[in-house]
């Protein structure tokens, strides 16, 4: 008997407009032939058994009804703290999860993070800076959860890539702290004190981190990494000078102990940051200068940065559905409704490969992945799911443009669903 697929979202209260898309989003999905390679002639799709997660019972309620109703998997919810009221009802039941969080704590055997995460982006972006030859990677990031999000990411990107460990600072939203860290993090008194002919003291007198990376940063006139011998430095960062402005001004720095820094402001505080920059000579020429996929929503102001990448899905590779979303609800989807299309898809083609018969932990985490409308993903067993972004530069004149797209796939292509 064909299992439905249990969809859970906010279609009542403050998110409704965007659950009732993702809603739309998965139906459209659902109404559509799996691939033509998975689809069995005399399989039918599975129905789509909506609940509301805003509802009386909540999360859990709905992940209760679902489950009571015989539903083969959920799709949902939304958020990180009611995915993690579902995840046990779920896991007794032995129903999986494609939950829409970007929050990899949530994830679990059974329980898939589907949302584009922090580490995804942070992986690609730390692949990328590899191939170009960077090898000594630092943060400065603002002191919140996104922020902590991606320094773990850089954290744990360096490590899978044998990389010397980052220097990660963490920053309160004020210009005088945003300068003073900026300053400790790139060792710009030592910096300036080289350039004027200065001592610069004993190794003591710097944080042992910045000490050890200093004396194999790269000098000014190169973009080459460092050797790779910076002592581990994943700790918090604070405080620091600003340094002699006046003489640093007239006077070329050698670059600073990184040749990679991971940015995670927006807005004003992002705007601080960038001046932060230029005070305390941290160039583009020097330093590749790398930030959080959500840069792509005001790329156009950020011109002074040219030459800064992002990683994110590649718009090209949404066309079609954008194309046929539109056609049925006559207007263009949210960017969030990518996600509902794609975990739909799924749902569709793993029960079709089953024949009907559920949705099976080995064809959903299969080694060539899926192609959704964002993009190459495959599921883990761990619960988390990698993703195939594309690496955005920034343009000196503000925008963005695709400079590589992800391919890390082996000679056979993933059936798209």
């Amino acid at each position: 008997m064909q299992r439905n697929v249990a969809v859970l979202l906010p279609l009542t209260g403050p998110n409704a407009v965007l659950g009732n898309e993702m809603l739309s989003a998965a139906r459209l999905a659902l109404s559509r032939p799996a691939g033509s390679t998975t689809l069995k002639a005399t399989t039918s799709l599975p129905q789509v058994d909506a609940h509301d997660t805003a509802g009386p019972g909540g999360a859990a309620g709905a992940a209760q009804a679902a489950i009571a109703a015989g539903d083969g998997i959920i799709l949902g919810p939304l958020t990180s703290p009611d995915t993690s009221l579902i995840a046990p009802a779920a896991l007794q039941a032995s129903v999986p999860v494609i939950a829409f969080t970007s929050d990899a704590n949530q994830k679990r055997p059974g329980v898939w993070v589907f949302g584009i995460t922090p580490q995804q982006q942070v992986d690609r972006l730390v692949a990328a800076g590899v191939a170009e030859g960077r090898h000594q990677f630092a943060a400065f990031l603002p002191d919140n959860p996104l922020g902590h999000a991606l320094g773990d990411a850089l954290i744990q990107s360096c490590h899978a890539k044998g990389l010397a460990d980052p220097l990660i600072a963490y920053h309160v939203n004020t210009p005088e702290a945003i300068s003073a860290g900026l300053a400790t993090l790139s060792a710009y008194d030592s910096r300036v004190a080289a350039a004027s002919g200065q001592a610069t003291g004993s190794a003591s007198d710097l944080p042992p981190d910045l000490a050890a990376a200093l004396s194999s940063a790269p000098k000014a006139d190169s973009v080459a990494p460092s050797d790779g011998n910076t002592a581990s430095a994943n700790k918090q960062i604070t405080g620091g000078e600003a340094g002699n402005a006046a003489t640093a001004a007239s006077q070329a720095l050698s670059a600073p102990p990184f040749d990679a820094l991971l940015l995670g402001d927006l807005g004003l505080s992002l705007k601080n940051v960038i001046d932060g920059l230029k005070t305390n000579q941290i160039s583009g020429s020097q330093v590749r200068l790398m930030g959080p996929g959500l840069w792509s929503a005001f790329s156009l102001k950020l011109g002074s940065i040219g030459g800064a990448w992002y990683a994110a899905p590649d718009p090209s590779d949404r066309k079609v559905f954008v194309q046929n979303f539109t056609t049925q609800m006559h207007r263009a989807p949210k960017p969030l409704a990518d996600l509902a299309y794609d975990a739909g898809a799924l749902a569709g083609s793993v029960s079709a490969s089953s024949g009907g018969k559920g949705y099976p932990v080995d064809i959903m985490t299969r080694s060539q992945g899926f192609t959704g409308v964002d993009g190459l993903f495959t599921l883990l067993p761990d619960g988390s799911t990698t993703r195939d972004l594309a690496i955005f530069e920034i343009q000196a004149g503000g925008g963005a443009r695709i400079i590589a797209t992800q391919s890390t796939r082996g000679p056979s292509a993933p059936d798209a669903i």
